[in-house]
């Protein structure tokens, strides 16, 4: 476990990192202020993400919670901290909504799957982190929520991410009125894929990131980028660069191999490449 440069009272690290086999697992670990998003945590989750994109012993990674709340937001108290600054906090509102814009970035440009294991309230920026990752596992008691608007604050940043997981009115739904919405409602609206009983979601959502580790981190890297590319494009320019990755995907040496050992009944072995 690598301890961050960063921490709160009684240098508590505020967030934790092992390995379950090839999955980099990054706890959040301020549960006191139910994980909210600080300056630090944010740069700490951005700084251990630029890491695992490097690090090829790491095939897929898993985002979870220490205590009752998976995240609950920003950290209001240090906005509300900045306002007595002669500019009224806005050089420093600018720099951490940049910032946090940034780490949700990389959470969708990182060349290998990210997990969220869900077991608590997410709401605002904490929605927008789970709605950011690959995939999310969440306990039955997890709920997701946009409640900016109700402390006149509209969640602009989390709208991006939520916007593009959830169906249009459905999202508007959730900007507009803040409440929360279940787990089993998030999971028919698309903002999960699985939810399961209480006190399993880590396992879970760690064991679907190993399922997906087995694969070639190549395939990974390569169908990843295209996903999040095509879905910005047209349908016509989404088929044309869609075209061009199978084709650049078929020529690598992992394709080769697989589909050699589809026909040939065997297990492949992976060279990620």
């Amino acid at each position: 476990m690598s301890v961050p440069a960063f921490a709160d009272a009684a240098d508590t690290p505020i967030l934790l990192r092992e390995m379950a086999g090839p999955v980099a697992v990054l706890t959040l670990n301020r549960p006191a202020q139910r994980n909210s998003l600080s300056e630090p945590l944010i740069a700490e989750l951005h700084r251990a993400l630029a890491e695992i994109g490097a690090d090829k012993a790491v095939r897929a990674v898993v985002i979870a919670a220490n205590g009752p709340a998976f995240c609950a937001g920003h950290d209001l108290k240090e906005l509300t901290a900045h306002r007595s600054e002669a500019d009224r906090g806005r050089a420093f509102f600018a720099r951490l909504m940049n910032a946090c814009s940034a780490m949700m970035q990389a959470i969708v440009h990182l060349p290998k799957p990210v997990v969220a294991s869900v077991q608590g309230i997410a709401t605002a920026a904490g929605c927008q982190l789970v709605a950011s990752c690959d995939l999310a596992v969440a306990s039955e008691r997890a709920s997701f929520a946009t409640p900016g608007v109700d402390i006149g604050l509209f969640c602009s940043t989390p709208m991006v991410a939520l916007s593009r997981n959830v169906p249009r009115k459905q999202a508007m739904e959730m900007l507009l009125t803040g409440e929360p919405v279940p787990a089993v409602r998030a999971r028919e609206l698309g903002l999960v894929n699985r939810v399961v009983t209480a006190g399993t979601e880590r396992d879970t959502a760690i064991a679907l990131a190993q399922q997906v580790a087995r694969k070639s981190a190549y395939t990974i890297k390569l169908g990843k980028e295209a996903f999040y590319r095509q879905a910005e494009m047209s349908l016509a320019d989404a088929y044309r660069y869609a075209a061009e990755v199978m084709t650049e995907n078929m020529l690598a040496r992992d394709a080769e191999e697989g589909i050699g050992a589809f026909i040939e009944k065997r297990t492949p072995t992976w060279r990620d490449e």
